[in-house]
């Protein structure tokens, strides 16, 4: 995933987070919080943040559009999210052996559900031209791809600036391994300009050394959230 990034000039950060059973799902999403906080802390001069996740990764970066920034004492230039073959509600779970891992109650998957919460509190977006692309391979289960179409028309409903889009010819594991290809229709970077299409990661303006002055000039940055809850 990195290398086609960084050969166009983005900054790409790769973040931890504790796995269940270590870390509950309310854990979770407080460190991801905080790695945006602490990124756009460090990197004031970004022109812009852009979030990818992957299945559980997906789930949690869907979750920072609900983020309380104000409680941080920063506003994040969040420009763009990738939410690849993700999960948005999470009461299904507690009925699979997914959640013998997480251990959630009722409770816990309805506050952790950005399909959820936006259905029973609609709030608008913090930035109308923030664009959420919502993805799903084809050969993915019918259960991704119901998430997916739901939470893509939630957000829109919501007047949330949201695409949805089936990658072709990919399963759920494939989607993750492609991402390392130059090729890949979600490492296109700046191949076409803004409002952007389907799976194209706006670049960075152009400076004096190609765009690749780093993330404290000019640049732009991802954050890459693995998809796993558990260990």
């Amino acid at each position: 995933m990195v290398s086609p990034l960084t050969e166009e000039g983005v900054a790409v950060v790769i973040v931890a987070y504790d796995l269940a059973p270590k870390g509950a799902l309310d854990r979770m999403v407080d460190q991801v919080t905080q790695s945006i906080t602490f990124v756009q802390t460090r990197y004031p001069g970004n022109q812009g943040i852009y979030l990818c996740g992957h299945s559980a990764g997906a789930h949690l970066a869907a979750m920072m559009l609900l983020a309380d920034w104000t409680k941080r004492g920063v506003t994040p230039n969040l420009k763009g999210f990738f939410l690849v073959s993700g999960i948005y509600d999470l009461e299904p779970l507690m009925h699979t052996s997914e959640n013998a891992r997480l251990l959630t109650t009722l409770e816990d998957a309805q506050r952790n559900s950005p399909q959820w919460r936006l259905e029973t509190a609609p709030m608008p977006p913090k930035d109308p031209a923030c664009h959420i692309l919502v993805i799903v391979g084809q050969h993915d289960s019918p259960e991704f791809h119901r998430q997916s179409r739901e939470f893509y028309q939630t957000l829109r409903q919501g007047g949330w600036r949201a695409s949805l889009d089936e990658l072709h010819d990919v399963d759920h594991f494939e989607i993750l391994w492609n991402l390392t290809r130059k090729d890949f229709a979600l490492t296109q970077v700046g191949r076409v300009p803004a409002p952007w299409t389907a799976g194209v990661l706006p670049s960075p303006p152009p400076s004096g050394d190609g765009g690749r002055q780093g993330a404290r000039g000019a640049t732009s940055l991802a954050l890459g959230y693995p998809g796993s809850w558990g260990a």
